[in-house]
Formats: C-alpha cells, structure tokens, sequence
C-alpha cells in the first residue's frame, strides 16, 4: 500500500500505460460462430471437415446460396445464368456448382463455395461483395437478390453481437455512473470506476487476442490452433467482468468513504485500504480460480471465454482496484469526494455507511436539547439564513423577523420541507433530516393561503408564516389556538416583517428570534 501510494501520480501512469499497451491486440480481435473446423483434430465433424478440405477445398464446408426473385420473369434461365457468370467472376468465389430456378420457377438459387473457411474473415468479406451486387442486380436484372445460408447467417450473428457491443458498454457505464454518484454522493469515484473498468476489459481482449487469434503461448493454455474465438465472449466478459468489478469497488471505496465522514480526512485512503483489501483479495482469488480452472481442459468456445474472464478479474481486481484505486484517491484527497451542490440536493439519499443513522443516534441523546420541543444550533439554509440558534420549550411561542426568504425557509425546514445546509436541530424528538417525514405529520404550517391548519390540527408544533396578513376572523382563531397549545405544551413559530403588531394573537410571554441572531424577550 505504502508503495502504490508513495507516488501516486507515477503508479497512475504506469497502470494505465502497461494496461493500454496490453490492450492494443483487441483492435484485431476476430470473432466467429463455432464450427466443426475448429474443434479437437480426433473429433468425428473435425474428422469429416478436413476431408473436405483436403479433397474439395475448405469453401465446401460453408457454401453460400444466393437468391432472387423471379417470378415476375420471361425468361428466369437467362437471369439466373447472368447471375451465375457475374459471381464466378467476383474474388473469393472458387466455383458456382448450382445456379438453377426453383421447381415454381420464381426463385433462382445460386449455390456459392468461397475459396476460403467459414470463420475466415475473407469470406465475410465476399459475404458482404455479394450484398452490395444487390442494387446492380436490381436494375440490371430486375430481381430482388439475397444471401443466405448457415455461413451467412454466422456471419451476421457475429456481426449484430459486434454492432451491439458498444451500446451496452455505453449502457452498462452510465448505469455505473448513476448508480456509483448515488451511493458515493461523489463525481470523480464514480469516473474511476469506469475508466477501471474499461481498462480491465480492453487488457483482457487483448490477451485474448494474443492468445487465440495469434497463437502467443498457445501450449500454455493447452490450445491446438489459433482462431477467432466465439462472438458471444465480448458481451459475457463485459457483463461478468462489470458486476464483479463493481463488487471490488464498492468492497474497497465504501470503507474509505466511511473513514471519510467519521471524521479522517488524513489517512482514509490507507485505513480503507487496509480493512476492506483481504476481502477482495479472497473473493478475486476464488473467481479466478474457478475460471482459471477452465482455460486448460476446456473445449471449443468454452476455453477462451474462461481465459478472458480469468485473465479479466486478475487484472482488474489486482492491478486497476488494489493499485489504480488507492493511487488515483489518495492523489485526489479529500477533493475525490466533490459533487456540485445543486447536484447533490436532488439526488436521493443512499447512505451505506451509516453516516445518517450515525449523526441520527447521537443527536436523539443531544442532552442540550432535553425539555424543548425544538432545539438547533449553527442552522443554516443555502443563502436565506446561517448561524442560527433555536430553542423553543413546551408552551412556549417564538416570533422570527428577517428578510422575507430567510423567514419562509426557516419555516419550511423547522416543518421538514427543507433541507438545512448546516447546523444539528431535533424537532418534538426526531432529528432532521433523517426524520423529515415523521417531523412533517407532527409540524403544521398555517399561510394566509392556507390557514385551515388553525383550526383542524392537533400536532406540538404549528408553524404559522405572515400572521399579520391574516383577517380578523383569522388572527382570533390563531389567538385561541396558540392559547391552547401552549396549554397543552405545545410550541409556536410566527413569522412576520419588523414592525408588524401581533399583540391581539400573540400571548403576553414571548420570544422573538431576529435572524440576523438578536433574541429578545417579551
């Protein structure tokens, strides 16, 4: 650990850089659907596909047919020997052995034996000639043409996996990010993670490649012959390699964010490291294990895939979560933790490390706040109001003056319909704001628009904003309603402009609450 983050920034570089280098093979990773031609040389279909090979040529094991529409024809052999003449000629065709109607005569079938393998990409690529023939064969011919077959059809299964794989990297990435920025309220966690896990991926596409596609240290993984490898591998190493990626990332990161908000700005890269590292070292080492086990008795498609998926949780368990990881935090610091704040207020709440039923437990035995209904200190509210102390005793009413805005939000968060920026308040016993919904059925806020809970609310707290703007009929109800609260040993806030007279609603013994800090008696 000492050593990863001695120089964080050089260990950063040169991750990234041998990871990079290591990936550089993926760019001609060949992907094919298995066939008979890649499986054990003792096998019967390996057995019967080399016969082929050796006395026809290896095209007869992945013929390609060639259809079109003829029906609307006056002359259907005509076409179809136009068609057979124009294939023979293309590059990659060895011959054309049929090229005759159907028994309808509406279809003609052109059967095509490519020079070259059906996984080669060569034949792709005649695969794809072929195709483009089709609006020169329209107007020429005036024929709807296809091509098909087991080859073809392969050929465009790997070709849909391929096309695919970029959308779901970019949907299994975002939904990373989502989720990471909720669960560490941060941006740059969130980011790494996912540059991680892109690098762990590419390094083992790139292994795979060397190995299976080039035939680097083929006896090592008991392989006979290099090829392309099955098209399914990219989107199972990428679904796999991201759910465990994610499991090591959060096993390491959390407990550094919990050493984080418990106050140790200083060391909680080390101590995070420290306590949560021997989890992902066992659970790496037992995946690797099982897919490792794989690699040099599996057959056919299963040996690459097992090699990619060892070769993957290696690589990102030990290289880009235990050395890119820590690097990477401790050169950010304390900043690995930023989220914009207007960012922040609308996320929801996903606290894995107990930080809010931390700060919940300790302000529920808050011994300053005993015998009151409502007891803050420090409260603060973006820019309407800071530093603000507040206590208010069973029975007791408290009138607040300041700037209209600061007013109302202190109204709205004493009600748990606002959030304070800063400051530690209990509201009739719960504590804000893990306890918003709760203070919300226990506070009730009166407003000239919404006086109703004067009369029909029995809760210890009411809230009341801009009393003085009440009618006659209003400000008699609230009078009597404050009476009996506080009889009941209940609490009032009221709110109003400097100067307005409330002396027909409030009682003769009263608080008020400037929020600029002046408290004053009357």
């Amino acid at each position: 650990m000492r050593l990863v983050t001695a120089v964080p920034l050089l260990t950063v570089a040169l991750v990234i850089a041998a990871l990079g280098v290591l990936a550089l093979p993926a760019r001609d990773l060949q992907l094919a659907l298995p066939n008979s031609g890649r499986n054990p040389a003792s096998y019967g279909d390996r057995v019967t596909f080399d016969v082929i090979s050796r006395e026809f040529g290896i095209g007869y094991n992945g013929p390609l047919v060639v259809t079109g529409t003829i029906v609307e024809s006056d002359d259907p052999l005509k076409i179809t020997d136009g068609l057979r003449d124009e294939i023979e000629a293309m590059p990659g065709v060895q011959l054309v052995p049929l090229a005759t109607p159907n028994e309808n005569a509406d279809t003609a079938l052109i059967q095509v034996i490519p020079t070259t393998g059906p996984d080669d990409p060569a034949t792709a690529e005649l695969v794809q000639r072929l195709r483009d023939q089709h609006q020169h064969w329209l107007d020429e011919y005036g024929i709807d043409t296809s091509v098909t077959g087991a080859t073809a059809v392969q050929i465009d299964v790997s070709q849909r996996l391929s096309d695919a794989l970029i959308p779901f990297a970019i949907f299994v990435v975002g939904l990373s990010l989502v989720l990471l920025t909720l669960v560490f309220r941060s941006l740059w966690v969130p980011l790494k993670a996912a540059v991680g896990f892109l690098l762990s991926v590419a390094a083992a596409f790139g292994a795979t490649a060397l190995v299976f596609n080039q035939g680097w240290f083929k006896q090592l993984v008991n392989l006979g012959e290099p090829g392309p490898v099955i098209s399914f591998l990219p989107i199972i190493l990428m679904g796999v390699l991201f759910g465990l990626a994610m499991d090591y990332e959060v096993f390491l990161v959390s407990r550094m964010r919990e050493e984080f908000v418990h106050g140790n700005r200083d060391t909680f890269v080390e101590e995070g490291f420290v306590h949560s590292s021997r989890v992902v070292v066992a659970a790496a080492l037992i995946m690797f294990a099982v897919f490792a086990f794989f690699v040099p008795s599996g057959e056919g498609s299963i040996k690459p895939i097992a090699f990619a998926l060892a070769i993957g949780v290696a690589l990102d368990a030990f290289v880009v979560r235990m050395t890119l990881v820590p690097a990477v935090m401790k050169l950010f610091g304390t900043r690995a933790w930023w989220l914009p704040r207007w960012l922040d207020r609308r996320l929801p709440v996903v606290d894995i490390e107990g930080e809010t039923l931390a700060h919940q437990l300790k302000l529920q035995g808050w011994p300053e706040a005993g015998g009151h209904v409502i007891y803050g200190r420090g409260l603060a509210c973006d820019n309407a109001f800071s530093g603000v102390d507040v206590a208010v005793k069973p029975g007791e009413v408290l009138v607040v003056e300041g700037e209209t805005t600061g007013r109302r939000a202190l109204l709205m968060a004493l009600a748990g319909r606002l959030a304070f920026t800063a400051g530690d308040i209990v509201v009739a016993g719960r504590v804000l704001p893990e306890q918003a919904s709760e203070v919300r059925r226990l506070a009730a806020v009166a407003t000239t628009g919404h006086p109703s809970p004067i009369h029909n609310f029995d809760g210890p707290v009411l809230l009341v904003e801009e009393a003085d703007q009440f009618t006659q009929a209003e400000r008699a109800a609230l009078a009597e309603r404050l009476r009996t609260l506080t009889e009941a040993g209940g609490c009032a806030v009221l709110a109003h402009a400097p100067g307005a007279d409330l002396s027909d609603v409030l009682p003769a013994a009263h608080r008020t609450l400037n929020l600029q800090g002046e408290l004053s008696h009357a």
